[in-house]
């Protein structure tokens, strides 16, 4: 045999070739750490369920068929409850009434409209990460968007749709903004850590909104603190009716992520952005305003997280009541975290979030599992997330040939 034919044997195909790309993906690793999260979510399920004890008591492999059983019923009501009884949906179509087919693809159309306080929530989280910074206080800006969403809702009267939607959503973003904008100057001209800031002025959006509340904006006709109703024109348009929710903040909020790409990655400012938050002192050498940067980039979060807020006001609730968001600004610090700071991965695991939290109800209802296994099901698939060796080590992955992505932060104090 010729030293040319050993060669080629040696060659490696393109079979082979695309499995050593496949081993050094980085998607392969967050799509192994949401399967992996999803098998422990479906053990933790079995194993919290009395009835799992009581069929091992009888044999070992009685208890490992319970198990399954559990976890596959538990599963199959998550499903059901995010997407829809696909025999529903079915028997539905082919009946062509119209109020049933709403009925059947409610819980589908319900997890998209979960989705969109996520999607903006992560995005907020993700902007100031590639800045290198940690806005831990998107659930206070949600609050404030919503009051000055809110006010511009019913305050503004006898305006078009065409005006008063975009003036809502602007002034709900604005709210947002100007919460995001004192951590951010506090961060870029004292030095004082933005997460100790943004954590305290969480509770201090809390109890500002339970003080307008009951005084400012308060309904005078309400015994309880509640805001007016905003007005028609201020309301999202919503594509179909009861009991459907779904409506054009979804897409507005798809928009914004094609918005927040095309700034982070095919602007100069976004460059500058991304260049302060991995190497500030090489972003200070090569002639870039951190100051203005920092003071930017925690603004534009606080605008998109004050976003999310109005959209839970003109899409959902129309008006606000006491403790309105139930935890969606903490729980987009993990999203962004599982989209790899990218807005299209945001939008991904927005969607996931959206579905888990929609479906996490009738799981609870249908299966009788706790609905805060959810809680701890986004947790592992976290904890995979941020330690991909766990994964690699797992499932015998090679080691990258290249710096996994992190999120970077600056010290305390530091610029």
């Amino acid at each position: 045999m010729t030293k040319e034919n050993q060669s080629e044997e040696k060659k490696p195909n393109s079979f082979q070739i695309f499995l050593e790309e496949l081993q050094h993906s980085p998607r392969v690793v967050t799509i192994l750490a949401i399967l992996t999260g999803i098998v422990l979510g479906g053990v933790l399920a079995a194993v919290t369920s009395l009835d799992f004890y009581a069929a091992f008591a009888i044999s070992p492999w009685e208890g490992i068929l319970t198990g399954l059983e559990i976890a596959w019923n538990t599963y199959a009501a998550l499903f059901t409850g995010s997407v829809g009884d696909i025999g529903r949906i079915s028997d539905a179509l082919a009946g062509g009434n119209e109020a049933e087919i709403r009925r059947a693809f409610f819980p589908f159309f319900e997890s998209l409209v979960q989705t969109v306080p996520y999607l903006f929530g992560g995005l907020a989280v993700a902007v100031g990460f590639r800045s290198g910074l940690f806005n831990i206080g998107v659930e206070g800006q949600i609050f404030i968007g919503a009051i000055t969403s809110v006010w511009a809702g019913y305050f503004f009267k006898g305006l078009s749709p065409i005006i008063h939607v975009p003036l809502t959503l602007f002034f709900g973003a604005l709210g947002g903004a100007l919460w995001g904008f004192i951590p951010g100057l506090l961060k870029a001209k004292t030095g004082a850590h933005e997460v100790i800031n943004t954590i305290m002025m969480n509770y201090v959006a809390f109890r500002l909104s339970e003080f307008m509340l009951r005084g400012p904006i308060k309904d005078p006709t309400e015994f309880t603190p509640k805001s007016p109703w905003i007005e028609d024109s201020a309301k999202f348009f919503r594509f179909f009716g009861d009991p459907i929710r779904f409506h054009l903040g979804f897409f507005v909020a798809l928009g914004i992520a094609f918005l927040m790409y095309w700034l982070l990655f095919k602007t100069t400012w976004g460059f500058e952005l991304r260049t302060v938050g991995s190497n500030p002192r090489a972003a200070r050498y090569a002639g870039m305003n951190n100051v203005a940067v920092t003071i930017i980039a925690m603004s534009l979060s606080g605008a998109l997280a004050g976003m999310a807020g109005a959209n839970e006001i003109m899409g959902v609730n129309f008006r606000l009541m006491p403790a309105f968001s139930s935890g969606y600004g903490f729980d987009s610090i993990a999203l962004a975290l599982l989209g790899k700071n990218h807005p299209f991965g945001v939008a991904l695991s927005a969607l996931l979030f959206g579905f888990l939290r929609n479906g996490a109800r009738q799981m609870q209802l249908r299966a009788g599992i706790p609905i805060d296994i959810i809680s701890i099901l986004q947790a592992i698939i976290l904890a995979f997330i941020a330690a991909p060796a766990i994964i690699r080590t797992i499932y015998r992955l090679k080691e990258p040939n290249y710096e996994e992505e992190g999120v970077k932060l600056t010290g305390w104090g530091g610029q």
